[in-house]
């Protein structure tokens, strides 16, 4: 089994997509560091570094950057099935 890439989602609390994006991680056993960009500045601003925007969620797999929960590409860097 090859190692999983790490998982960063910069989210918000009331961000509906936010929560489906994490609870597709956990149905799917990724584990993943989130940031609650609503209270966290910092990582706010690195979330709008990284992107030029302010949309949630902001998804890091790796070096890859995924603005929205995108589940196909989720999927696909992840090597989900």
């Amino acid at each position: 089994m090859s190692t999983q890439p790490t998982v960063t989602i910069y989210s918000t609390p009331s961000c509906h997509f936010c929560h489906a994006a994490k609870d597709f991680f956990t149905e799917h056993n990724v584990t993943f560091t989130d940031f609650n960009v609503a209270t966290d500045l910092p990582k706010r601003q690195e979330m709008v570094e990284k992107t030029g925007q302010m949309g949630v969620p902001v998804i890091v797999v790796g070096d890859e950057v995924i603005i929205g929960f995108n589940e196909p590409r989720l999927r696909e860097v992840l090597a989900i099935a």
